[in-house]
């Protein structure tokens, strides 16, 4: 993986993890709950991918720095979390950032690998939003990605500006730029105006 992906993968991963530590603080979980909820979340995307890309062995399994982080978050929500307001916008925010991360990294993770650019844009989606996925179900709650708000639609923004940046020769930290701005700032915006695709109406 390359030293830039590398790092937002790794970036992905804790502000994912910090996500979970939230969904957990609103719980009340305990700190082993906290610690389950943050691991789930940062790693079950890229695990997913890797597992669909058949590359072995699996992220966090070759580089223990990816538990090392999620524990941190864990510890970190768990101390804290108390201190903030409104800990659902805090996990909205950390997840929109996630989003954006992890949208990249899965979409470069996949090009690396050889795949083609529409499944890498499916990679780079899955790795976004599969531990969020995870976490609201743990937590019982309705997955963000089946709410209203655009979610999923973001990471395909992101995924999709990516390979195509990637195609036309752009460097990696540009691609990866546009990719993440243009995907958590979607996200975002769906956050503060209610940004949502019309639904089916009877």
């Amino acid at each position: 993986m390359a030293p830039l992906i590398h790092t937002l993968d790794l970036a992905g991963t804790f502000v994912f993890a910090l996500s979970g530590g939230l969904a957990a603080a609103r719980i009340r979980l305990d700190p082993f709950g906290f610690a389950v909820v943050a691991i789930v979340t940062g790693l079950g995307g890229g695990t997913l991918r890797n597992l669909l890309l058949d590359l072995h062995p699996v992220t966090w399994m070759a580089d223990p720095s990816y538990l090392l982080v999620c524990l941190a978050a864990a510890g970190i929500t768990f101390a804290w979390a108390r201190l903030l307001e409104s800990r659902l916008l805090w996990l909205r925010i950390a997840d929109a950032l996630g989003l954006g991360l992890f949208a990249v990294a899965g979409t470069q993770v996949a090009l690396a690998a050889g795949t083609h650019g529409g499944i890498a844009i499916m990679m780079g989606v899955t790795t976004a939003i599969v531990g969020g996925m995870i976490r609201d179900i743990l937590c019982n709650e309705v997955p963000l990605v089946l709410q209203k708000e655009i979610y999923a639609l973001a990471a395909l923004l992101g995924a999709a500006l990516y390979v195509g940046l990637d195609a036309l020769g752009a460097a990696t930290w540009l691609a990866a730029g546009v990719a993440f701005i243009a995907c958590t700032g979607l996200r975002l915006a769906a956050i503060r105006w209610n940004l949502s695709l019309p639904p089916y109406r009877a």
